[in-house]
C-alpha cells in the first residue's frame, strides 16, 4: 500500500492505494465518523487480487487537512471524493461506505450515477433516521464544548463509540488512533464541526429508488450506533438491494470482521 496527499482547491486529502493500477474494477472505500482510512486496512489486505483499491481520509479526518470552515455536509464530502477519482483518472468505481461514508456513497450513487458501478453500504446512516444518540449529543455539546478541554471531549467520544466494537480491547486501540487528531484545541473544533454537520436533511431527500447498480447492505445485529432498522429501510428503498445482517456483528464491522467484509465486497464485485 502506498499513500500520498492530493491538493484539492487548497486543501490536502490523504489517500492510499493498493492492488494494481488499471486492473479490474476500481473500488473506493469511504470511512465514517469518527474514523479514517485506517478503518479499512485489514479489509484491503484481505481483498482478492485483480482490483485497484482506493482508500480515502475524508476532509477533517485522519491525515487529511482540518476543515477550517469548509463544508462537511454529505454533498461536500461526496464532491471531494469525486474530485479524488478525477485526479486519479478513475472514471467509475464500486463505492463502499461505512457509517457516514455510506451516506456519502448514497449521494454519489444518486447524483453521479455514471460514476458508480456497484454500491456497498456497511453500518450506514441514511434516510431520515440518523442515530438519535449521536445527533442528540451533537446538539447538546456544540453549545458548551468549546469551553471543554480538548482531551476531555475526545474522551467522551471514545467512551460512546467503544460500545460499537465486538472486541472492545482492540476497539479501544483503534479509537486511540482515530481520535488522536482531535485531542488538541484545533482538533476539538474539528470534532465539533463534524458533529454539527451530522444532519438527516440531505439523506432524507435522496431518491434511492433511482439507484440501478448492484447494491449490497451489510449490518451488525448488535450495532448500538446505527440501528439495524435503518439497514432494512435502505434495502426496501434501493431496487434489488441485498441485506446481510451479521448475527455476531456490531458497528465497526471492517475492524471486527475484516475477512468477512472483504468477502462480501468480493461477492458484490462478482455480481
Amino acid at each position: 500500500m502506498r499513500g500520498e496527499f492530493l491538493d484539492l482547491s487548497g486543501r490536502r486529502l490523504y489517500y492510499y492505494a493498493a492492488g494494481t493500477r488499471g486492473a479490474g474494477e476500481p473500488v473506493l472505500f469511504l470511512h465514517g465518523f469518527p474514523t479514517s482510512s485506517y478503518l479499512w486496512n485489514d479489509v484491503v489486505r484481505s481483498m482478492s487480487e485483480g482490483h485497484r483499491l482506493i482508500v480515502l481520509d475524508q476532509l477533517g479526518y485522519g491525515r487529511s487537512d482540518r476543515p477550517e470552515g469548509a463544508s462537511l455536509a454529505v454533498s461536500a464530502h461526496a464532491q471531494r471524493a469525486l474530485a479524488v477519482l478525477d485526479t486519479l483518472g478513475v472514471a467509475q468505481a464500486c463505492v463502499v461506505g461505512h457509517d457516514l461514508g455510506g451516506a456519502v456513497a448514497q449521494w454519489i450513487a444518486c447524483h453521479a450515477p455514471q460514476r458508480v458501478t456497484r454500491l456497498m453500504l456497511i453500518s450506514s446512516v441514511g434516510l431520515d433516521a440518523w442515530p438519535r444518540l449521536r445527533t442528540r449529543v451533537a446538539r447538546a455539546l456544540v453549545g458548551v464544548a468549546r469551553r471543554l478541554p480538548a482531551p476531555l471531549l475526545a474522551g467522551e467520544a471514545y467512551a460512546s463509540m467503544r460500545r460499537g466494537f465486538v472486541d472492545r480491547h482492540e476497539g479501544g486501540r483503534a479509537l486511540d488512533h482515530f481520535l488522536r487528531p482531535f485531542a488538541d484545541r484545533a482538533g476539538r473544533n474539528a470534532l465539533l464541526a463534524h458533529l454539527s454537520a451530522q444532519r438527516s436533511d440531505e439523506t432524507a431527500g435522496f431518491d434511492l429508488s433511482a439507484v440501478r447498480v448492484p447494491t449490497a447492505i451489510l449490518h451488525g445485529a448488535h450495532d448500538c450506533c446505527v440501528p439495524a432498522s435503518i439497514a432494512h429501510r435502505l434495502r426496501e428503498a434501493i431496487p434489488g438491494a441485498t441485506l446481510t445482517v451479521m448475527a455476531d456483528g456490531a458497528h465497526f464491522l471492517p475492524l471486527d470482521m475484516p475477512d468477512r467484509v472483504a468477502a462480501a465486497v468480493g461477492a458484490l464485485l462478482s455480481r
